[in-house]
């Protein structure tokens, strides 16, 4: 059983290619988890093991390992930075306890770093910075930790700082010491005391950090504000109290291509991100509908969070991190439903995981992320519980697919092999989709981009020997209305049944609907008593009305694709005693609703993506224009080291195809990056 006070769960995130890989890749090498270091464009990445990842340099599945480092065992998650695989950097935030966010040096903090510190966030998970790439030109220590307070709103406290010399050492502010990286790799870190004259212009970081650190400690306060040498324990035990309390985010220098500034990102994870045990209790949900605080601790009832379903050798394989208990080989574990269902299954075989290889264990233990063989229904977000003490953990959200494709094999006899593996991969992606177009009949695989939709074909033509026919990228559309109305429907029929009776259903219902704010949602009211005499309706019929608003608004009245940004009050409901059933109810709702919402006119949503586009500055003007042609809305230009960023909305199927346009009008040099952000009106 692992000492849970040794133990830290972390995460590597970034915007892409920062360095994330190369980073955890150096990580393996120093702690002995690995032989020798992997390149990521040589497409040899320990951790970027499918062949999708060596092919395009990218990592697109989040890969665990393990490392041991002075004397505790990190559990780490490298992360895709790619914006179309966010699920993976969320649904492994949602079990970390810690994180560590790359930056490049140059570039500072960049969209995707934006996305990442969100999803870091909502879960309240302390982090590090390790500012990369200081090797190359134009790259800034202070400025990149500049934008971290500008764009990010959180406060970087620099522990190591890169020399003033550039030769790829760096200064340490807690020991006041010159780390070298020598050796073949960097493994041998020479430590050696910091001249004057190099500590005399880095004062005002250790300044910094000392006021940081005072904060937490009232005797480490007095010493500093008596200009006193504190003593460095002192020091790394208060900057771990700020960093647990989300005070501070300790950063560190250096280049992970070139070995340097690595091995102190290693001590700073071990001392100052939290073991389990020092994370706060997770909130758990009761059939019952109480609540109940779950402590990171061995004994009690088990709770563990499936994160992460993956064929592994063409079996269903599962991804869990335990919250509390232990899990053995062989235990009945219970899966509750959000209905109120509970489904018993068995865990076969637990194995511990180093990226794409694993290794049966017999125990698993709270503090534990483990690989799960034997689960048949387990998906992303469920709860694994005991059998005896149901409950549900805060699940993971899965953002809308944005981009479709059709697609269809090329072989009708491939059918139902194309079936299988889409059903295969929506396990895996929750954000993949396969949904079938009503109008023309076509299956239309959807995802988060056109980079996502490459790799899922690729993937099926390489792991399930599918081939594929494809047609051009369909951007997901929304509606919603652009003005108030309201209607009424009287909703009677006679139906005859097969035994000769009739059956007469009659109920009619008067709607208002109205338009909300841009990613308000869907907002429905119906008080119980919308009977114009007062006569409350009984709950089949409150159900009735819910549902019958809930139809409508599947789809909207200009294209029929489903509305959101919509108000709808259901403000009288007309029953005719026995006659009024549920059923009536649903269909004189839905009836209404449609006729308010025709009235109300359709107005077509389209993807829009927060963007930007960096650009040598002799280019600036013609990607304006051509940004301009695009109907974007640019929102602010900066000029860093010889290249102009462009922050621009703008809507997704004006960008479909756009790397290439950009890189002939910039020859070669131009790049960009996208988030979604909102469906608006273009």
């Amino acid at each position: 059983m692992i000492d849970l006070g040794l133990t830290r769960n972390i995460g590597i995130a970034a915007h892409v290619d920062a360095g994330k890989t190369t980073l955890t890749e150096r990580m393996l090498y120093y702690a002995g988890a690995s032989h020798k270091i992997g390149e990521v464009h040589e497409g040899a990445a320990h951790m970027d093991y499918m062949a999708e990842e060596q092919r395009h340099g990218i990592t697109i599945t989040a890969a665990v390992t393990r490392l041991p480092w002075r004397d505790h065992l990190i559990q780490l998650i490298d992360t895709p930075g790619h914006v179309d695989f966010t699920i993976e950097v969320e649904r492994s935030m949602r079990v970390l306890d810690g994180c560590v966010i790359v930056l490049d040096g140059v570039r500072g903090v960049e969209p995707q770093t934006e996305t990442v510190w969100r999803q870091r966030t909502r879960f309240q998970l302390p982090a590090l910075f390790f500012i990369n790439k200081l090797d190359r030109p134009g790259a800034d220590f202070g400025r990149a930790l500049a934008t971290i307070r500008a764009r990010l709103n959180a406060e970087p406290i620099a522990v190591t700082a890169p020399s003033p010399e550039t030769d790829g050492s760096v200064i340490h502010l807690i020991d006041q010491t010159r780390l070298r990286f020598a050796g073949e790799r960097g493994e041998q870190v020479q430590v050696m005391p910091c001249d004057a004259v190099t500590w005399e212009r880095l004062r005002p970081w250790r300044e910094n950090l000392l006021l940081a650190a005072a904060e937490m400690d009232e005797a480490l306060a007095e010493l500093v504000l008596t200009e006193q040498e504190p003593d460095p324990e002192t020091v790394w035990a208060a900057l771990g109290k700020a960093t647990l309390a989300g005070k501070i985010c300790p950063a560190f220098a250096g280049s992970a291509l070139r070995n340097q500034g690595v091995q102190p990102v290693l001590d700073g994870v071990v001392r100052l991100l939290p073991a389990p045990t020092e994370r706060p209790p997770s909130l758990a949900h009761r059939p019952d509908g109480n609540e109940e605080w779950v402590a990171m601790e061995v004994s009690g009832p088990l709770a563990a969070l499936a994160f992460k379903v993956q064929l592994w050798e063409g079996r269903r394989h599962v991804f869990a991190r335990i919250y509390r208990g232990v899990l053995k080989p062989g235990d009945e574990v219970a899966i509750p439903g959000p209905n109120g269902t509970v489904r018993l299954e068995r865990a076969a075989r637990l194995f511990e995981v180093d990226a794409n290889h694993k290794a049966r264990i017999e125990i698993a233990t709270a503090g534990q992320i483990v690989l799960l063989a034997g689960l048949r229904w387990a998906t992303t977000g469920d709860t694994l519980c005991s059998p005896g003490h149901p409950l549900w953990l805060e699940r993971i959200e899965a953002r809308e697919p944005v981009l479709g494709l059709a697609i269809e094999p090329q072989s009708s006899a491939d059918e139902d092999k194309l079936l299988e593996a889409l059903d295969k991969l929506q396990q895996e992606d929750p954000t993949l989709r396969v949904e079938e177009d009503p109008e023309t009949g076509q299956r239309v695989l959807r995802g988060m981009g056109e980079l996502h939709l490459q790799i899922a074909s690729e993937r099926l033509k390489r792991e399930f020997g599918v081939s594929l026919r494809v047609g051009q990228p369909d951007v997901v559309t929304r509606e919603t209305i652009g003005q108030a109305a309201e209607s009424q429907y009287l909703f009677h029929r006679v139906i005859e049944q097969p035994d000769g009776k009739k059956l007469e259903l009659k109920a009619g219902a008067r709607v208002r609907v109205e338009p909300l704010a841009r990613g308000t949602g869907v907002r429905i009211e119906a008080a119980s008593h919308v009977h114009p005499d007062g006569v409350e309706l009984h709950p089949p019929q409150q159900e009735a009305v819910t549902n019958g608003v809930e139809d409508a608004l599947t789809s909207g009245p200009a294209t029929g694709a489903s509305l959101q940004d919509v108000a709808v009050r259901v403000l009288e409901i007309e029953l005719f005693s026995a006659l009024s059933s549920p059923s009536a109810v649903r269909i004189a709702v839905t009836e209404a609703t449609r006729k308010a919402l025709m009235q109300a006119g359709g107005l077509v949503m389209r993807p829009i993506m927060a963007t930007e586009v960096v650009v040598p500055e002799g280019e600036v003007g013609t990607v304006l224009g051509d940004l301009q042609s695009r109907h974007a809305v640019i929102r602010e230009t900066a000029t860093l080291g010889g290249m102009t960023i462009i922050h621009c909305d703008c809507a997704l199927d004006r960008l479909l195809g756009y790397i290439t346009d950009l890189r002939g009008m910039t020859h070669g040099r131009g790049q960009f990056t996208m988030t979604f952000d909102r469906f608006d009106v273009v």
